[in-house]
């Protein structure tokens, strides 16, 4: 049994159901490819998963800033019956050797798009975290330095990996639905509150310096790593780009649509007020469309409310009938709001969960690595699609931070407010600087 019959496209459930041992072991394939995981604590650990699922892949090396986070993975990883991997402190160390070939990059998100910009000017090929940037100025050099360098970079938002979530992408295009108008997005969780740090010397087995990489030094926090950092505007991006940036895609992608002609986004902090959480838990962020077409998303980071018993999904009405769909299925209904079809995923996938691990990891990355070998012809998520659904929230936090609606060049996504444009990059520490 090959590699394609096995698994081909996301359609592939058999493989879920071997080990990582055996699955790899699997002959047809004698272009065994090298993998790196770079930030081995949260989302990483789902890349580590996946890859070893592939067949004539081998995950390799572990690279961390964490010296007891990594060697905790480490030992894991070799307890599930794989070998040892190299572990690496300094990612720069690991992009210097020739025995890695893909680079998966599952760090905070203020080094995505400088370790996957380096990763491709040391030739290798990157699967790469949402969101892909700090800002849309990260995006456009990403986009820049792929097309310079012709290596393959994939955006992890994977439910464009779907089968189910292609299904139905093939009978909005057969016009099943109508005209869609309108796409309505949600995320719900109930996140704690984070307290209030003090500024410490950091732990030992961090290496804090390295840890900030290209954000301007500051003092280390008791309460920013490793999760916290997501609500810190100095290293996160928020509830939209951490989360928003999965539905608001699948919305765009099955509409056909890109950068809006407007953005708005009314923003707050409803729960623990008095903690060093800096943004919104609560915001609703609108995009609408030179047509008059309009997506919606609701997130709401402490108030786990289910929507159509799903924590996070996608609605679209259409003048014929609606479809809601998540990552594990879709359902569509007549006008009359009767349920008309249902489409289960085969293998399921984590929803709100931090790590997100799941079958639609493994297709993802499949993807991947069958364009890598030549054997399927188009990534699912390429870097130009990526950036515009990143762009899309980073829109979304700009419109909340300067208080104002946006309006865009529908072609560049760029706002037209001086206000707005100032939001559309970063600075960086002297020598970390982004280039393309």
């Amino acid at each position: 049994m090959d590699r394609r019959t096995l698994i081909k496209g996301a359609g592939a459930t058999l493989g879920m159901a071997m080990s990582a041992r055996s699955y790899a072991q699997i002959k047809g394939a004698n272009d065994r490819l090298r993998v790196a995981v770079v930030g081995v604590n949260g989302r990483g650990q789902a890349h580590m998963s996946a890859f070893t699922k592939l067949p004539n892949v081998a995950v390799t090396h572990l690279v961390d800033v964490d010296s007891k986070v990594l060697a905790k993975r480490a030992g894991e990883f070799v307890a599930k019956g794989n070998p040892a991997p190299q572990t690496v402190h300094d990612y720069r160390r690991m992009l210097d050797s020739k025995a890695v070939d893909v680079v998966t990059v599952a760090t905070p998100d203020h080094w995505h798009a400088k370790l996957a910009i380096d990763a491709m000017n040391a030739g290798k090929h990157v699967y790469l975290e949402k969101p892909i940037g700090m800002a849309p100025a990260e995006g456009e050099a990403l986009i820049a330095v792929q097309a310079r360098t012709k290596r393959v970079l994939q955006v992890g938002n994977q439910q464009r990996s779907s089968q189910e979530t292609r299904q139905l992408a093939d009978r909005i295009r057969a016009g099943e639905l109508g005209d869609i108008y309108e796409a309505q997005t949600w995320y719900a969780n109930n996140r704690v509150s984070i307290g209030n740090g003090h500024e410490m010397a950091p732990p030992a087995h961090l290496d804090w310096d390295l840890w900030q990489g290209p954000r301007p030094r500051g003092p280390y926090r008791s309460n920013l790593v490793p999760y916290n950092w997501h609500w810190f505007w100095k290293y996160g991006t928020g509830e939209t780009c951490n989360n928003a940036m999965h539905e608001l895609d699948v919305a765009r992608w099955l509409m056909g649509l890109a950068f809006p002609r407007t953005v708005s986004a009314r923003g707050s902090r409803r729960f623990f007020r008095g903690d060093d959480w800096e943004m919104y838990d609560t915001l609703a962020l609108d995009l609408t469309y030179a047509d008059g077409r309009t997506i919606r998303w609701d997130g709401n980071s402490c108030n786990g409310m289910l929507r159509y018993g799903r924590g996070r999904g996608v609605l679209f009405l259409g003048t014929k009938g609606s479809a809601i769909v998540d990552r594990n299925g879709f359902e569509m209904f007549d006008l009359a709001g009767k349920r008309t079809r249902q489409v289960t995923a085969a293998a399921s996938s984590e929803t709100t969960g931090t790590v997100g691990e799941g079958a639609l990891d493994v297709y993802h990355a499949g993807n991947l690595v069958d364009v890598i070998r030549g054997r399927a012809n188009a990534l699912a998520s390429p870097i130009r699609e990526g950036h515009i659904s990143t762009s899309l929230c980073h829109l979304g936090n700009i419109a909340y931070r300067t208080g104002a609606v946006l309006s865009l060049d529908e072609s560049t996504g760029r706002p037209s407010s001086p206000e707005g444009m100032k939001l559309w990059s970063v600075d960086y520490e002297p020598g970390w600087e982004i280039k393309a």
